[in-house]
């Protein structure tokens, strides 16, 4: 007769690892995807080939403006763009600088961001774990994953007013099934024999959570963020036509109304750049937290 014997939560991470492989067993041996294997183009290849196409970008940019091909009314040239940053970041545009509007819009994303994570984590471990959990809140996440946030706007504002509630919630609707999806398939993914070893050395449901479960569901849990994290930013400007004093897209609309097209060019930057200052700290956090599952 076999007999469990309890195990310590101190010592289960070390018996049933999530990490898989060690961190700094395999740093010492180069890790190259298969695409890299076969072109033979390594990250700083790849890093010279993105920038390279952006400057390329810029001088076409720059070449049809300077040859009188478009109006500056329609394409304002890089200079004109780059000049009116400046000018957002001191003097401002509709009663707000640059950083006034950028403020505002990044409140509402992590409002959204973080109701999304409260509701959407316990979501997708219940739809991954449980046939009842699946059988309630599936159907409800897979009507609302193919409808665009712009389709329900109407209902939100006559739900919840024209205030902030109505603009966060919108976003945190767009941001919410991609991380309920991605933690159910982390927890499906978790491996079986890791959850057998533990449990047959007496680790306890809590244990089995707190070292087993969430670490396998942790990568899963960080990509279905950077989804949504691009899905609420691109929902952003839509929320922010709705009786918005402050927020980037607030300023996009604003200029448009004006046919200030490089105040309309410089927001949309902004909004890039902020994207992709969100991608780079998602990876960052990634490699911190869970450098592991690149390793296999």
């Amino acid at each position: 007769m076999t007999v469990a014997v309890p195990v310590p939560d101190a010592a289960l991470p070390f018996i049933v690892p999530a990490e898989g492989i060690p961190a700094g067993v395999d740093d010492a041996r180069p890790h190259r995807t298969e695409a890299a294997a076969i072109t033979g183009a390594g990250p700083s290849a790849q890093l010279w080939i993105s920038l390279a196409t952006i400057a390329g970008f810029l001088v076409l940019w720059w070449a049809v403006t300077a040859s009188g091909a478009v109006a500056p009314l329609f394409l304002p040239s890089p200079e004109i763009v780059v000049a009116r940053l400046g000018r957002l970041a001191t003097e401002g545009f509709v009663d707000g600088t640059l950083a006034q509007h950028l403020g505002a819009s990044l409140l509402r994303v992590f409002a959204a961001l973080g109701a999304a994570l409260v509701l959407g984590i316990p979501a997708g471990f219940a739809i991954g774990s449980s046939p009842i959990g699946r059988g309630v809140l599936d159907p409800v996440i897979e009507f609302l994953r193919p409808i665009p946030p712009l389709a329900y706007l109407p209902l939100i504002i006559i739900w919840a007013g024209i205030g902030e509630a109505a603009k966060v919630l919108v976003i945190a609707l767009a941001m919410l099934p991609p991380i309920v999806i991605a933690t159910a398939a982390g927890m499906e993914g978790v491996d079986r024999n890791r959850l057998n070893i533990a449990r047959a050395l007496g680790a306890s449901r809590v244990q089995l959570f707190r070292h087993v479960v969430f670490p396998s569901t942790l990568p899963s849990i960080l990509t279905g963020t950077r989804i949504a994290l691009g899905a609420g930013w691109s929902t952003l400007v839509a929320s922010e036509l709705v009786a918005a004093t402050r927020g980037v897209g607030f300023m996009i609309q604003s200029a448009a109304n004006f046919l200030a097209t490089d105040v309309v060019i410089a927001g949309i930057l902004v909004i890039a750049a902020v994207a992709f200052a969100f991608e780079c700290g998602v990876r960052v956090i990634e490699r911190l937290f869970v450098g592991w599952s690149r390793r296999g």
